[in-house]
């Protein structure tokens, strides 16, 4: 059964760091797009980060977090990371990792994990 399973989140104060990871299995990695999701309370559901199958050349982020959160991804591991550095309070949420064909991960992702809190307080 194809599977994604968040894990890293945390309570953290301003300023500091976290690394999310998203373990993947049951499908093959290099041909799906890896894309970062989180839900505020009140707030819709906002693409945070995605990266392509092939792990280089091929990121993206959302305007908010640029040169602060990088992601990765480990081949060997089937895992994608999301080092989250110089964390803010707006950065609160629930944070995702999702997995969609490349072919057609305009039109939705195939799989979506359960989710991992980050919460950004002093």
């Amino acid at each position: 059964q194809p599977q994604l399973v968040e894990s890293g989140g945390g309570l953290v104060q301003p300023g500091g760091s976290l690394r999310l990871s998203c373990v993947t299995s049951g499908f093959t990695l290099d041909y799906y797009l890896i894309g970062w999701y989180r839900q505020a309370p009140g707030k819709e559901r906002e693409g945070v980060s995605c990266i392509n199958g092939l792990g280089a050349g091929g990121t993206n982020y959302v305007d908010s977090v640029k040169g602060r959160f990088t992601i990765s991804r480990d081949k060997a591991k089937n895992t994608v990371y999301l080092q989250m550095n110089s964390l803010k309070p707006e950065d609160t949420a629930v944070y995702y990792c999702a997995a969609g064909r490349q072919a057609t991960v305009t039109r939705g992702y195939d799989y979506w994990g359960q989710g991992t809190q980050v919460t950004v307080s002093s």
